[in-house]
């Protein structure tokens, strides 16, 4: 048995020196995936306006720099100087640096109303629906600026602002069709409750007469 340990141990020393490198990172690669696959599917059960939210905060900065580093004059640089030189230069029928921060804004103001409103509600509703109508509109005027003009802003070889307008549209769609339904979703909880309230007082009403 003593003997037998011994070989154990240098048996499974020798199967993990002889592992390929990859096998490490692609474990890696697949519990993060894990992890975000199973904290996206519980802020879809649980919190919806949650997940919108962040979709808002993260995908228009990465379109923006996939935008960037596609152009000719951006394949070297990093993100943030880029944006930072947008920023400075900044033209309203040419910059796309404005939508990001537009979508950001609409986002943390929703998130702001989400928190404060209880999770839901009329004002959390409206909230939602004047800031997607506000976005919506500058979204409207950004498209009527920068499309008619037929040239691909900041660089030849950039994509065209297209993908960025149509993301801040839907984006704002689906803050509005999420806060609708969560909204009724909370209506519908506070319904119930008052049945029950009032089926408690109902009977000691009865009791009391």
């Amino acid at each position: 048995m003593e003997k037998k340990l011994p070989l154990a141990l240098a048996l499974a020393q020798k199967h993990g020196a002889g592992e390929p490198a990859w096998a490490r990172p692609w474990r890696w690669a697949k519990t993060a995936f894990f992890l975000v696959a199973m904290l996206a599917s519980l802020l879809l059960v649980c919190a919806p306006p949650l997940l919108v939210v962040l979709l808002d905060l993260a995908l228009p900065p990465m379109l923006l720099s996939a935008h960037l580093h596609a152009g000719a004059d951006l394949p070297h640089r990093s993100f943030l100087p880029a944006v930072l030189d947008q920023a400075r230069a900044f033209e309203f029928r040419s910059s796309l640096v404005d939508l990001p921060a537009v979508s950001a804004a609409r986002a943390l103001l929703i998130l702001c109303a989400y928190t404060v409103c209880g999770g839901g509600g009329g004002a959390y509703l409206w909230v939602v629906a004047a800031s997607a109508a506000a976005s919506v509109s500058y979204v409207l005027a950004k498209a009527a600026a920068v499309l008619p003009r037929g040239a691909t802003p900041q660089g030849k070889g950039a994509a065209g602002p297209e993908p960025m307008l149509l993301l801040s549209l839907s984006l704002a769609a689906a803050h509005i069709a999420v806060a609708y339904r969560t909204s009724c979703r909370e209506r519908r909880r506070l319904l119930v409750y008052r049945i029950d309230v009032e089926a408690v007082r109902f009977p000691r009403q009865v009791i009391s007469a």
